[in-house]
């Protein structure tokens, strides 16, 4: 039995304007983009490996592949893989020595990044006044 539907036909979806988090949210043209270092930031904390995985450097220590790899018990090319987008995100920084790479984390990259995050939020989407 098929359902009859009465009404004009839905309308498409219109497009969300990319530089508001929110729709309708008062966003114009004339508002602030989050960047591509803002987003590859909110990307790489979108996973809760990679969230614990950042458990592991608390303390500014730095770690192998290898070490992350074993401490979360998961294969190493999937600790290598999720290590470079935290690292393309600016939380983390890596230096090789020999063969290894070392990581740890960039305080100061995650620092700005938070501050453009803020920014952001703060002209897209204000609060609204109750």
């Amino acid at each position: 039995m098929t359902e009859h539907v009465t009404g004009p036909p839905p309308q498409p979806m219109a497009p969300v304007d990319a530089t508001c988090a929110v729709a309708d949210a008062g966003c114009g043209a004339s508002t602030a983009q989050l960047g591509a270092g803002g987003r590859e930031f909110l990307k790489a904390l979108a996973s809760e490996q990679r969230q614990a995985m950042l458990e592991l450097f608390t303390g500014g220590i730095e770690l192998t592949v290898g070490t992350v790899a074993e401490r979360l018990g998961i294969a190493q090319p999937t600790a290598s893989q999720q290590l470079a987008l935290l690292r393309r995100g600016g939380l983390l920084t890596s230096r090789r020595k020999g063969k290894q790479v070392h990581y740890r984390i960039d305080a100061d990259a995650v620092e700005r990044s938070l501050t453009e995050l803020q920014t952001y939020l703060r002209t897209c989407c204000p609060p609204s006044d109750r």
